[in-house]
């Protein structure tokens, strides 16, 4: 799955290293709930079951997003929460510091959007962003999310609440 600057492929083993510094950065532990860091050993476990169960058996789906012409790893991108009977599925994205505010999470959610609604045959696509994210919502209103409901005080991160905010994008080809 390729776009502009960026192609989506499955986690593999050499990935590791990469999920290790995006898993273990405590600024971002709130977004999934997390409260202390993840071994090497268990990234690596989760990569090999990952790889021989597919999104119908886990209900998650989680590709790299790597650099067209360095191949370089740019970060994560996620499906969460998948449910086949309803036709949807939950967005998550994490991009490595050194390659954040450089279009990358865009032109990867621009795949992934794809993919979800043309080979998957989503209905609909949600996430949910804290309202401090600012870079976030402005990310999925750019690729049409709707902001659909706001969960008040959700959110705790360095002693403060913030609201969440739902966002929903409703597959415009689906004729059902």
């Amino acid at each position: 799955m390729k776009g502009q600057k960026i192609f989506l492929r499955a986690v593999e083993l050499n990935d590791v290293d990469m999920l290790y510094e995006l898993e273990n950065e405590p600024d971002i532990w709130h977004l999934s709930d997390t409260l202390m860091p993840f071994s090497r050993f268990a990234l690596e476990q989760y990569v090999i079951e990952s790889s021989t169960r597919d999104i119908y058996a886990t209900k998650q789906l989680r590709l790299i997003i790597a650099e067209n012409d360095s191949k370089k790893l740019v970060g994560a991108i996620d499906l969460y929460d998948f449910n086949p009977i309803h036709k949807r599925a939950g967005v998550g994205i994490l991009i490595t510091k050194t390659y954040r505010k450089k279009g990358y999470a865009s032109d990867a959610l621009s795949v992934l959007i794809h993919y979800a609604f043309s080979t998957l045959q989503l209905h609909q696509l949600f996430c949910g962003i804290s309202s401090n994210n600012i870079m976030s919502i402005e990310l999925f209103k750019k690729h049409n999310f709707i902001q659909t409901g706001c969960l008040k005080n959700w959110r705790l991160k360095d002693n403060n609440y913030y609201d969440e905010l739902f966002f929903q994008l409703i597959n415009p080809n689906d004729k059902v």
